[in-house]
């Protein structure tokens, strides 16, 4: 009689067929063949040369895809969430001062972090501010997103990172959700710290992190008192494994996911083929003829500043009467088609779609339009 008293799941001895869907929401986005193919390849070992080869090429997309020419750039083993963490766990120690703008979700989550390490928190919520929450609070981190997706917001960057160096602040920005659809200058804007995700513009499948450091912020965190609180994620360690500190030999730290290295060497490869200026000008024109096209059928775009507007995510005005859940499921039934509600402080009150890297065209604004005209045709309204 076999000692196994838990049975071979059912569910896993018959094939799962994966539906193919046009994943129009903030993320992720669609992942074309050629990322796909490349992901496909052969196994090699997490310190092959052939792997340190690629993870090399990762680290030269990443300085042109963020402009920066920072030695201390590298890509983190895991999702947004995992380099925000990053970020935050190895510049700041328990009981310093962090000031954080919260325009939406995502300050909301980097503020949670670091009040997990035991910092003394403040938050802003209009850039005017930024200049008396730097001098009353002293903070050594400022932390804004660049692109908001739960809000359907781009904030401008200029001014702000020379504006925290000189109260010896470090200027921290998440571009997750913006980078490649809309322009930033790591270096030119004095930006400290920043970092995206591979789901978005880049297409590639969520699972790795780029991310970057500039000298400002190496020397404040290979100087600081105590480690950082996580060990996976301790930049110390992350610098030897990409190569990043001029040490001669790489030494384990983690068994980094060497397929989605692949993938994302190819997602950073198309960027650079397409060319940053040009990925931003399709991404603004495209997001312009979906605006265009959303008044055209009775809708709205949340944002009213043209200019605030976040080109690769859109946020819609819930359309009066109707239930958004309705309306997204009515159009993944019927059109095959994700596209989201709101999250975080938009809950309720917008439609999500976003238009990243291959989704950014004409073609798919036009089938996304048609979905939304026929969901307002067929989904209750309410008349009251």
């Amino acid at each position: 009689m076999s000692p196994l008293y838990v049975p071979p799941p059912e569910c896993l001895l018959k094939s799962f067929t994966v539906p193919r869907r046009y994943l129009f929401g903030p993320g992720p986005s669609n992942v074309p063949p050629r990322i796909l193919t490349a992901g496909s390849q052969p196994m090699l070992g997490h310190l092959h040369a052939e792997t340190i080869e690629i993870m090399d090429h990762i680290k030269s997309g990443i300085q042109y895809a963020f402009q920066t020419q920072n030695r201390m750039t590298l890509a983190v083993s895991g999702p947004g969430h995992a380099a925000m963490e990053c970020a935050i766990f190895n510049s700041v120690e328990c009981g310093d001062s962090v000031l954080i703008a919260v325009n939406g979700i995502w300050g909301e989550r980097a503020a949670e972090i670091a009040e997990r390490i035991g910092d003394e928190l403040h938050t802003v919520e209009l850039q005017l501010q930024v200049f008396i929450a730097l001098s009353k609070y002293k903070p050594v981190l400022f932390f804004l997103t660049h692109g908001e997706s739960s809000t359907g917001v781009v904030h401008p960057i200029d001014g702000i990172g020379e504006l925290c160096h000189r109260y010896n602040c470090l200027f921290l920005v998440d571009s997750v959700a913006a980078l490649g659809g809309s322009p930033i200058y790591m270096d030119k804007q004095d930006i400290d710290i920043m970092y995206t995700g591979s789901q978005k513009v880049l297409n590639v499948p969520p699972g790795t992190a780029p991310i970057s450091f500039s000298e400002r912020a190496c020397c404040r965190i290979f100087s600081r008192k105590t480690k950082p609180v996580s060990y996976f994620l301790d930049l110390s360690w992350l610098a030897n494994y990409w190569g990043c500190d001029r040490k001669s030999a790489r030494a384990y730290h983690h068994t980094g996911p060497v397929t989605a290295l692949y993938s994302l060497r190819e997602g950073l490869a198309i960027l650079a083929e397409t060319g940053l200026e040009n990925s931003w000008k399709r991404h603004k024109d495209v997001a312009a003829y979906f605006h265009e096209g959303l008044e055209r059928i009775g809708l709205k775009p949340f944002v009213e500043d043209k200019k605030a507007r976040l080109p690769t995510v859109t946020t819609i005005v819930a359309p009066p009467g109707y239930d958004w859940r309705e309306i997204t499921g009515y159009i993944m039934k019927n059109h095959n088609i994700e596209i989201s509600g709101g999250l975080g402080p938009s809950v309720g009150m917008v439609l999500r779609v976003g238009l990243m890297g291959c989704n950014s065209n004409k073609p798919y604004v036009d089938m996304i339009l048609e979905a939304l005209t026929d969901a307002l045709k067929h989904c209750h309204k309410s008349k009251v």
